[in-house]
């Protein structure tokens, strides 16, 4: 299929210009009258380019640009700015709104061409590795499906590392990581039999020899893909502990990753207050009881997870008095 380019100007004669030579190179063309419009047109068309003049009624094409590039499922579309403004101060706002790149009118029909092209390589590129991404969410939920134990686990891990990486000040693209790692942490689990996966008793030495192999799978199944560069230590190494008694490398206090160390925390809390197939779920005062007596031991990171039972306090689950020492809501 041709790809779809939005041309969006309040003049019929220049929309009509750049339709003929879009149309004329083999690509699919709608046009918008002004900025309201393209963005109506931008939701019902979803094209993989838009042009975009500056000046138009209702809504100016930098306003478009800004509101298209702040949303997470549009913003990865190219933008081209499409204007008569040539003071650096316009090309200066129209990279602040987040324009990919600009074009001079009148246009030039083989400098529109190349840039076109070039554009939508990139945006090729970007689409392939979203369908790679969604390809791993899918297997890492198939995996947790597995286990009706386990329903849900991966959303409440991505979104409670999310906040925590946040609360800690961890910067964006680790927030992320987090997210990201959250759906993804045991996809290595795909080379577990089920007869480990699912057991109900105590593993034998062997089953856990396999069953730590999982993190190391799982790093091996994202490392191709370049945007899960910050995924790979929280995959690999959230069950390493703090006293060097964890897998698989034996990291010891903050050579672990700072959040491979976040998501622990959140694993470990929800591994706690759920029911597994080898274990039932335990209540709140249970759950912060037994990760406090493994925090003594040397195991988790306690600065983490003071900050955790912050984030719980905020969401009800637990308060904190005036020590400063958290107490559990026991009707939660």
């Amino acid at each position: 299929m041709s790809a779809a380019i939005l041309v969006v100007d309040d003049e019929p004669a220049n929309r009509l210009l750049l339709e003929e030579m879009l149309t004329a190179h083999g690509y699919t063309v709608a046009s918008s009258a002004d900025g309201q419009a393209a963005l109506e047109d931008f939701a019902r068309l979803r094209p993989d380019l838009v042009l975009l003049d500056v000046i138009m009624p209702r809504l100016n094409g930098l306003e478009v640009c800004r509101r298209l590039k702040s949303n997470p499922d549009t913003r990865l579309t190219p933008v081209v700015l499409v204007t008569s403004l040539a003071d650096s101060e316009d090309r200066v706002r129209g990279i602040e709104a987040g324009a990919d790149d600009f074009l001079n009118k009148p246009v030039d029909m083989s400098e529109l061409l190349a840039r076109v092209r070039s554009l939508l390589s990139v945006k090729a590129y970007t689409d392939e590795l979203e369908r790679a991404e969604s390809v791993l969410m899918a297997l890492a939920h198939s995996i947790e499906a597995k286990d009706p134990y386990t329903e849900g686990h991966c959303e409440r891990l991505s979104e409670y590392s999310a906040a925590l990486g946040e609360r800690i000040g961890l910067p964006v693209e680790q927030v992320i990581a987090l997210r990201r790692a959250g759906i993804v942490h045991d996809v290595g689990k795909v080379a577990v039999p089920d007869s480990i996966l699912l057991k109900p008793g105590p593993l034998t030495p062997e089953e856990r020899s396999i069953i730590q192999q999982h993190v190391i799978v799982g790093e091996r199944i994202c490392a191709p893909l370049k945007s899960f560069k910050l995924v790979l230590p929280i995959i690999r190494h959230h069950h390493e502990k703090m006293d060097g008694s964890g897998y698989p490398d034996g990291l010891k206090g903050e050579r672990i990753p700072i959040t491979a160390r976040v998501l622990q925390i959140v694993d470990l809390f929800d591994a706690l207050a759920t029911k597994r197939p080898y274990k039932p779920a335990l209540s709140i005062p249970e759950v912060l009881g037994t990760m406090e007596s493994e925090i003594k031991k040397g195991w988790w990171d306690r600065a983490i997870f003071e900050v955790f039972c912050r984030v719980l306090e905020e969401q009800g689950v637990i308060s904190a008095p005036a020590s400063g020492s958290f107490a559990v809501n026991e009707a939660k």
